[in-house]
């Protein structure tokens, strides 16, 4: 049984929650609260839960008695076992109401193929499920998935060495960082490390932070299955606000490599964040993430953002961070992305690479910009994003990671043609500093001369309407935490 199939079958239980009114997004969590159990004993980790509360002890429960036991359980847990346990299990509860349907999940569970699932992969199962309920539209967790081809390709640009300390201020369910640790699996015998290595490669290589507690949960197991150690004394992916002193005690730690795609739209009522160190505050969310991941590099350290397009033309405060960007950093490649990438088909996004410098003045002398927007299919659920679609890319980008002189050259040497273009500085100034840039007729655009295409009319205001909604989830998110408490 491939990993696929074993998604296919705990994706197909949702089907026994419907009756009680359980939503997708809920179904994955309660899923969560499920798999640690039943994992931690195919993995070997039931030490890490109290006795009398592991699997063995609710499947040895009668049936009608089982939910009782179950709902216990959840609480206990969630002061109870070890600092992961406690993590993972903060402030659960159940949204089962009938225990025929916790009695169904859980005999389906136990008799999954879990010898199969251990050779696949338990993190590519779960990550599995992760994709699935992004993709679902009414579960609304997209906002949470960065496509994992694109992922893979910032990744594979900035190349993560032993030596980096890479964090993901925005860190969602835990991909980027995931991708990461794959990337080093993959260049390094992990096994021939010394000792040194592997306890900074476990205990303060990666660390993020995830303001939704649910989510957070949930990029604790992810990290947990794919052998990455999210104990909270370790590092690992933190709850909290980045945009709160949290976020300034994350900045602290230095960051020589940080990967991320900030949540779009205004912070919740409009608000100003209430951590006290950006020079330019903003209700933009956009706008203070960039601040806090350019003032957590350390000098020499690298980053790749996934921004919209509003963050490179916005005036203003807009402009005053950009040219604050540019100043403090080398902003020496953007990558604007196809439309409909992300569970809202009308965002524009693009990719900002940039290294801290050594001082805070006059480190971007020129910007490199790869349109791989222009010309390019409509993706969506018939056309998906693909690694494919990236290579092109990967090769101009070149291979140095810090964007390095030498590395520029080869791109100059290759000719300003196609997708890819250098702007100096001094005309980007001369710009007023946007950043917005395309020089490509796009053949698929349908405007006619200067009047508005009603089609990208449209699709900017769905944009709009997106970014709201997705304000509107949060919103919600935090009260039903609230109320849970």
């Amino acid at each position: 049984m491939t990993t696929q199939d074993i998604v296919a079958k705990l994706w197909n239980l949702c089907n026994v929650l419907k009756d009680d009114g359980v939503t997708y997004h809920q179904y994955v969590t309660e899923l969560t609260y499920l798999l640690f159990l039943k994992m931690a004993e195919e993995t070997g980790q039931h030490h890490q839960l109290p006795k009398g509360y592991r699997w063995a002890d609710l499947t040895a429960q009668s049936a009608p008695e089982r939910l009782e036991f179950y709902k216990k359980t959840l609480i206990h847990l969630g002061s109870h076992g070890s600092l992961l346990v406690k993590e993972i299990f903060a402030n659960a509860s159940s949204f089962i109401k009938k225990p025929a349907t916790l009695s169904t999940l859980v005999t389906e569970i136990d008799k999954l193929d879990w010898y199969s699932a251990r050779q696949e992969g338990l993190g590519d199962l779960y990550e599995g499920l992760l994709e699935k309920n992004a993709n679902e539209k009414k579960s609304g967790a997209g906002q949470y998935f960065t496509p994992r081809s694109l992922i893979d390709s910032m990744v594979a640009v900035t190349k993560p060495s032993l030596d980096d300390v890479i964090q993901d201020p925005a860190a969602g369910t835990g991909g980027f960082l995931i991708a990461a640790h794959h990337w080093l699996r993959e260049h390094h015998d992990f096994d021939a490390l010394t000792e040194k290595q592997q306890r900074k490669l476990r205990r303060s290589t990666f660390y993020g932070m995830e303001h939704v507690q649910d989510t957070h949960r949930l990029a604790l197991m992810n990290l947990m299955l794919h052998g990455i150690d999210s104990d909270p004394e370790a590092g690992g992916i933190r709850y909290g606000d980045t945009l709160g002193p949290d976020g300034q005690a994350l900045g602290r730690l230095g960051a020589t490599l940080i990967l991320t795609n900030p949540p779009f739209g205004t912070k919740k009522g409009g608000g100003l964040p209430t951590r006290d160190d950006f020079t330019f505050p903003s209700s933009n969310k956009q706008f203070c993430f960039l601040q806090h991941i350019y003032r957590a590099l350390k000098p020499g350290g690298r980053a790749a953002v996934v921004l919209p397009d509003n963050v490179l033309f916005e005036s203003n405060v807009g402009t005053e961070i950009r040219r604050d960007l540019m100043d403090k950093c080398n902003l020496h490649t953007v990558l604007r992305l196809p439309t409909g990438i992300f569970y809202a088909p009308g965002v524009k996004t693009n990719v900002l690479f940039f290294t801290r410098g050594e001082t805070d003045k006059g480190n971007t002398k020129e910007v490199w910009v790869y349109d791989l927007r222009a010309n390019m299919p409509a993706f969506g659920k018939r056309t998906m994003l693909g690694r494919e679609h990236f290579a092109a890319f990967e090769v101009a980008f070149g291979a140095d990671p810090l964007g390095a002189p030498a590395s520029l050259k080869k791109r100059q040497d290759e000719g300003e043609q196609g997708r890819w273009r250098r702007f100096k500085r001094e005309a980007i100034a001369q710009r007023g500093d946007n950043l917005d840039i395309a020089w490509l007729k796009d053949e698929s655009d349908e405007s006619n001369g200067d009047q508005p295409d009603p089609l990208a009319v449209a699709r900017d205001a769905m944009a709009e309407l997106e970014g709201a909604l997705e304000d509107l989830r949060a919103v919600v998110a935090e009260l039903g935490e609230e109320v849970e408490s």
